[in-house]
């Protein structure tokens, strides 16, 4: 075999690699949007994703990389098994850990949205977002959806779930408006829908942790901007319908059922960490010990969770695992602190602190972390700021250039997954017109150029007679 036909054997590899990869890459799009719509249909997604990882770091021999904070969850989800096998029940405490698989989203977003695709990621969460918190607004001016015996869920299966998910949106899109380099018209066009679709869930702990994500944001952006806050929540609350402002004075009211239900379980989580300070009485096993640390002031006879995420995590999987999860959050924040300091990508690096900051915030009224679909989108936010600058992936026989950027990849192939995955995600949905969600770069594509090795082959080839050696 001639080296010539040696290279073109060769040559088909990156471009089934490449296929690989951009199948991923659309794949991984679509859980960004889906998991607004269908967890279900997320779920498919992220299992086609993981499936052209796996591929890629097979056939080209790659090493799975991972951003530092993954250590800490990893070691959290070790405790959490161990919780499980000490629970009362380890068969229904052990199926409750099948939500550990997720946290595969970490490795594979650092892999997959590399360079200039965390920004088109973020193009496709906010699109589809403006598109769930329509839903929503439908529901609460049209099928009346405005009371708290039917409140608004939007497009899932309940109304925290929704809130919580659209929390995090309006931490991504404040930050592309504040520290984004395009794309922000988009952004701060849907801002106001996203912000309406909260308010009408009457969900307070989204409220608490939307207004905690802005004022971090505008803080990091400049400091007297605060003062825009209260300014902007009078006028708010001016023109809001009463059953918004009577649930928002609620908030302050220790005799409210609901106050006084969490006051009760913050009571009942200290009874059940001191039983079982190690490893707690067991995923998914709260709701089975509750009668036993039922408070005598508690409102509801039942509660599945303790309506706190510290709190549940150190009751239900003991102190050791509160502590490696406080790791998670101390380490990934300074990360963030730093990068952010550092003037590296920081719109997406702003988008994941205001991710933290939202989800402790509302975490202390609600169980969020144990939310599926808001933890994928929380998993996705905080690793998008280490997958934006991570360089180019070494490979076998084919590998980039040392030390080249991925955010040297061409547009026109970001502007592709774009738009393939709003169409794929949207059909699948069964939403259409697709193409009022989709949102493409405003560059001009630029020309796919070959690897040096194979660009030289053809001239070698064409050469005339006279330039060969003798």
């Amino acid at each position: 075999m001639s080296n010539a036909d040696a290279i073109a054997l060769d040559a088909s590899h990156p471009i089934r690699d490449d296929r690989l990869e951009l199948a991923g890459t659309i794949a991984l799009y679509g859980v960004a949007g889906a998991l607004q719509f269908s967890i279900a249909a997320a779920q498919i997604l992220l299992t086609v994703a993981v499936a052209c990882w796996l591929a890629l770091v097979v056939v080209r021999r790659e090493r799975v990389d991972v951003p530092r904070f993954f250590w800490p969850l990893l070691a959290y989800a070790g405790l959490t098994l161990v919780s499980a096998a000490f629970s009362p029940d380890p068969r229904t405490s052990l199926i409750d850990c099948k939500q550990l698989v997720l946290l595969v989203i970490v490795p594979l977003t650092y892999r997959l949205a590399a360079g200039d695709r965390a920004s088109t990621l973020v193009t496709v969460l906010v699109s589809f977002a403006a598109a769930a918190a329509a839903v929503g607004i439908v529901q609460y001016g049209v099928l009346r959806y405005d009371n708290l015996h039917q409140r608004v869920q939007g497009t899932l299966g309940h109304y925290m779930t929704y809130s919580g998910v659209l929390m995090l949106v309006i931490g991504v899109a404040l930050a592309r408006v504040l520290f984004g380099e395009r794309d922000r018209t988009w952004a701060a066009l849907v801002m106001p829908a996203l912000t309406v679709a909260v308010a009408v869930s009457l969900s307070r702990n989204a409220w608490v942790g939307a207004c905690a994500a802005a004022a971090l944001l505008l803080a990091l952006k400049d400091f007297r901007l605060l003062a825009i806050l209260p300014i902007l929540a009078a006028m708010f609350f001016a023109v809001a319908p009463g059953v918004i402002t009577s649930r928002f004075m609620s908030i302050f009211n220790l005799q409210d059922p609901t106050n006084r239900d969490r006051m009760a379980m913050l009571r009942e989580g200290r009874h059940m960490i001191g039983a079982h300070p190690l490893t707690g009485v067991g995923p998914n096993m709260v709701i089975k010990v509750y009668p036993e640390y039922r408070d005598p002031e508690a409102v509801e006879a039942l509660n599945p969770h303790l309506h706190n995420v510290p709190l549940q995590i150190a009751a239900e999987r003991g102190l050791p695992a509160l502590a490696a999860w406080g790791w998670f959050i101390l380490s990934l924040t300074v990360a963030l602190g730093k990068r952010f300091r550092a003037d590296r990508h920081r719109f997406v690096t702003a988008a994941a602190l205001a991710a933290v900051v939202a989800m402790l915030s509302a975490g202390l009224f609600e169980y969020n972390f144990g939310d599926s679909e808001f933890l994928m989108l929380f998993l996705i936010l905080i690793t998008l700021p280490f997958a934006a600058d991570a360089r180019a992936r070494s490979r076998s026989g084919h590998e980039l250039t040392e030390g080249k950027s991925a955010t040297e990849t061409p547009r026109h192939r970001d502007s592709l997954c774009l738009r393939v995955s709003v169409a794929y995600s949207l059909c699948a949905l069964r939403l259409a017109p697709c193409r009022l969600l989709g949102h493409a770069p405003s560059e001009p594509d630029q020309p796919v150029t070959l690897p040096p090795r194979l660009a030289r082959v053809p001239r070698r080839r064409l050469a005339p007679p006279s330039t060969r050696p003798v």
